[in-house]
């Protein structure tokens, strides 16, 4: 039995979309281009006083664009910021927490590269993020279209985000953080990613 191909036409873009794709094309590429040409071992290197590294910073807005990504498709189930039974708010703000919710945990292994990681896996994935981030862009019904924001310490109560914003959001931390990678690549070889 042969094969079939069904071939869907896309609707084109409009002009603000598009914008907006491109924005994050570009600091993405300003993000990636980091990374090139450095070793697996260069891309876990902290050659600064802080704790970052090119691989880590890469994993971090790979995991950032994901999670607010879905949230403009899913909203606040997006972002599960569950607690462990019997563990606060207030217990984790001071440091007195029997046990730190997986989340967090999750968190420290993004500003990493982990045992077995590779530039190239890090990079594929990010791009994986980031062509899914794209068709939610895309595909989106109302950029405007607001979800509440979870109920956690760092957010107002009642906090909502449009999609718009979160598109703004997305590429802002980016872009800031493309500035901390081309730091450490100039740090570790005298380059930078531009």
């Amino acid at each position: 039995m042969a094969a079939t191909t069904t071939t869907h036409a896309r609707t084109p873009l409009d002009a603000e979309r598009a914008d907006l794709i491109d924005a994050l094309a570009a600091v993405r590429g300003a993000m990636t281009a980091t990374v090139a040409g450095v070793s697996d071992a260069q891309a876990g290197e902290r050659p600064t006083v802080s704790a970052l590294c090119l691989g880590g910073l890469i994993k971090h807005v790979t995991a950032v664009e994901e999670m607010w990504s879905r949230f403009m498709v899913e909203g606040a189930s997006a972002m599960p910021f569950d607690l462990p039974a019997g563990v606060t708010w207030a217990d984790i703000a001071v440091g007195t927490a029997r046990e730190l919710p997986r989340w967090m945990t999750e968190r420290e292994d993004e500003f990493r590269m982990l045992p077995g990681e590779t530039v190239a896996g890090v990079v594929k994935r990010y791009e994986e993020v980031a062509a899914r981030t794209d068709e939610a862009i895309a595909s989106v019904p109302d950029l405007s279209a607001t979800h509440a924001l979870p109920d956690v310490p760092w957010q107002e109560p009642g906090e909502v985000r449009s999609a718009r914003r979160v598109i703004a959001h997305i590429i802002a931390e980016t872009a800031q953080h493309a500035g901390h990678a081309d730091i450490l690549r100039e740090t570790l070889d005298g380059r930078t990613g531009s």
